[in-house]
C-alpha cells in the first residue's frame, strides 16, 4: 500500500467534567452544537476539507453515543476501503491493557495504528474545540521547515492565558520556551492543542515518555517540554481565525451566541469554503403556530407555537403556547410546556418542561440553568439562576 502522507489521531476520550450533567452520559465531543451539529463534526469536518482520509478517533469516557454517531465515517468521506475512520479505545493486548494515562499515552497505546499506514506525518488534535481550518497549510508549513514538530497558536487575552499551554518564539517561529497553565503567563501564544509531528519523531518521544515513570504522560506538560530541552525542531504555526475550548458551561452557552445576529462572530455556513459536515438526515422544516414570534434564533425542525429570542433550538424541540425561550440553548427532543419561561439555560436532550415553569428567571452568562438529559419538571416548577438539575 501507498505510505500516506498525513494521518489524524483525534483525542476524544475526557470526561469534560466542567460540563458537568451534559456529559454525566455522554462523552464531551459528543455533545450537541449549533442546532444540527455535535462538536466532533468540526474536527472531523476540517479533516476532509484538509484531504486528511484517515483518522484514529480515540475514545474512552462514556464511548456509547459518540460510537453510535461516527459510525463508518461517511459524512465525513471517512467511510474507505484503505484509511478511513476508525474508533480506537483502550485494549488488552499480550503486554497488559490499561485506560489512557494522558494525551501521550493514549496516542503510545495506539502505536499499532501509526505503524498500519505507515504516515510520514501525524497530525494529533482535540475533539472538543469549535473552529474551522485547513490543516493541509499548516502541513506545508511543518514540511518546508524541517520541523520535528508543529504547533497550532492562537493569541489570547492575558487574563486567559493560564488556561492555555503558553509558548513563545522568535522571529522564526521557532519555538523557545513552552509552560502548561502557567500562573504567570510570559506570553499569551496559545497552544491550540493541535499538534503536527514527524511520525519517526513523534514514536521516539512517545517511547522516551512511557519508559519515564515519573510522566504524566501528556503532551503538553511531558513531551513538548522534553523535545524542547533536547533541542528538537518545533515550530509554532500562527492561527487568525475563530477558535474557541467549549470545555466550560458558559464558553458553550457563548460560543453558541456567536452563531447568532445579522453578522455572527462564526458562521456554520460552507461559504468560505469550510463546509460543516455532520450525521444529518433530510428534515421537515420548523413548524409555526398561528401565535408564534422568533427573533435573533437558530433552530432545525422544531415546533413553535410560543416566543423564541436570541436562542439556539435542536431538532424536535416544542415550545408550548404562551412559553418563552430567551437567551438559552435547547437540545434534541425536549419540550417546553405551555407558559413556560426559559432564560439563560442550557437544556439537554429529551427533557419535559412542565406548563407554567419557570428557568434562570434574572440569570446571566455567569449564572446558567443546566438541566441534563431525560429530566422531567414538573408543571409549575422553578429553577433558580444557576442551578443545575439532573436525573
Amino acid at each position: 500500500m501507498k505510505r500516506k502522507k498525513c494521518i489524524a489521531m483525534l483525542l476524544a476520550g475526557g470526561q469534560g467534567a466542567r460540563l458537568y450533567a451534559l456529559t454525566n452520559m455522554v462523552a464531551k465531543p459528543a455533545v450537541s452544537f449549533g442546532a444540527k451539529y455535535r462538536i466532533i463534526d468540526f474536527t472531523l469536518s476540517n479533516c476532509y476539507n484538509s484531504g486528511i482520509d484517515t483518522v484514529g478517533v480515540l475514545t474512552q469516557y462514556q464511548p456509547l453515543i459518540l460510537n453510535e454517531y461516527l459510525g463508518n465515517g461517511e459524512p465525513w468521506d471517512l467511510d474507505r476501503s484503505y484509511g478511513g475512520l476508525h474508533s480506537l479505545p483502550p485494549h488488552q493486548s499480550k503486554v497488559g491493557g490499561e485506560w489512557y494515562k494522558g494525551t501521550a499515552n493514549a496516542i503510545y497505546q495506539n502505536l499499532h495504528f501509526l505503524d498500519a499506514y505507515d504516515s510520514e506525518h501525524v497530525l494529533i488534535l482535540s475533539g472538543d474545540h469549535i473552529y474551522k481550518m485547513d490543516y493541509s497549510k499548516m502541513l506545508e508549513e511543518h514540511i518546508a521547515k524541517g520541523a520535528d514538530c508543529t504547533i497550532a497558536v492562537i493569541d489570547v487575552p492575558y487574563e486567559e492565558a493560564s488556561r492555555f499551554g503558553i509558548l513563545d518564539y522568535g522571529r522564526d517561529s521557532r519555538i523557545t520556551s513552552f509552560e502548561e497553565k502557567p500562573l504567570n503567563p510570559k506570553s499569551n501564544h496559545a497552544s491550540m492543542g493541535i499538534y503536527i509531528f514527524k511520525k519517526e519523531t513523534l514514536v521516539a518521544e512517545l517511547k522516551k515518555d512511557e519508559a519515564d515513570k515519573k510522566s504524566g504522560n501528556d503532551f503538553g506538560k511531558n513531551i513538548i517540554p522534553n523535545m524542547l530541552a533536547g533541542d528538537k525542531k518545533i515550530f509554532a504555526y500562527s492561527f487568525e481565525g475563530y477558535w474557541r475550548d467549549v470545555g466550560t458551561i458558559r464558553s458553550l452557552w457563548e460560543t453558541n451566541m456567536d452563531l447568532l445576529g445579522k453578522n455572527p462572530d462564526f458562521s456554520l455556513g460552507g461559504q468560505d469554503g469550510n463546509k460543516i459536515y455532520g450525521r444529518n438526515e433530510a428534515l421537515p422544516p420548523t413548524y409555526f403556530g398561528a401565535d408564534a414570534k422568533v427573533q435573533n434564533s437558530i433552530m432545525t425542525s422544531c415546533e413553535i407555537f410560543g416566543t423564541v429570542v436570541s436562542a439556539v433550538l435542536s431538532e424536535g424541540v416544542t415550545v408550548g403556547k404562551g412559553a418563552t425561550v430567551k437567551d438559552s440553548i435547547i437540545m434534541k427532543g425536549t419540550t417546553i410546556g405551555e407558559g413556560a419561561k426559559v432564560e439563560y439555560s442550557i437544556v439537554d436532550e429529551n427533557v419535559t418542561i412542565g406548563a407554567n415553569c419557570k428557568l434562570g428567571q434574572g440569570g446571566d452568562k455567569d449564572n446558567l440553568v443546566l438541566v441534563g438529559r431525560g429530566v422531567t419538571l414538573e408543571k409549575g416548577s422553578v429553577v433558580k439562576a444557576g442551578e443545575i438539575v439532573e436525573k
